[in-house]
């Protein structure tokens, strides 16, 4: 890692803005939300872990601006959650938009983050 802090912030600023984005979306989840936990099989008595772990996500990439090392954990934490899903989406076998433009694009942005503002 380049120092304890991101540097620079806003590739985390802009990802902790996309997390909480999501987790409103999660709440009640819009449709296209909706769709893709069903898509995936994901039962619908876990759909309500979604806005916290997202809003959890959101403060964690925050908070880490100043807390050494949270930022690059809850950004890893972040590429481990989508790489679950995925796997998800091979496993259902949904080959489209919600895996390649949701979750690889999530990944790429996820990854992108923790190499630039935490790695390089």
């Amino acid at each position: 890692m380049n120092g304890l802090l991101p540097d620079p912030i806003w590739p985390v600023v802009v990802l902790a803005a996309i997390q909480l984005v999501d987790g409103i979306i999660s709440y009640k989840p819009v449709a296209f939300v909706a769709e893709c936990f069903d898509d995936v099989h994901f039962p619908r008595r876990w759909w309500w872990i979604m806005t916290p772990i997202k809003f959890a996500a959101a403060l964690g990439l925050i908070a880490g601006l100043w807390i050494p090392y949270l930022g690059a954990v809850t950004c890893g934490a972040l590429i481990a959650y989508f790489v679950v899903a995925i796997s998800m989406h091979l496993r259902a076998r949904d080959f489209g938009r919600n895996l390649f433009v949701n979750a690889t694009g999530m990944l790429v942005i996820c990854v992108a983050t923790m190499l630039w503002s935490f790695v390089l």
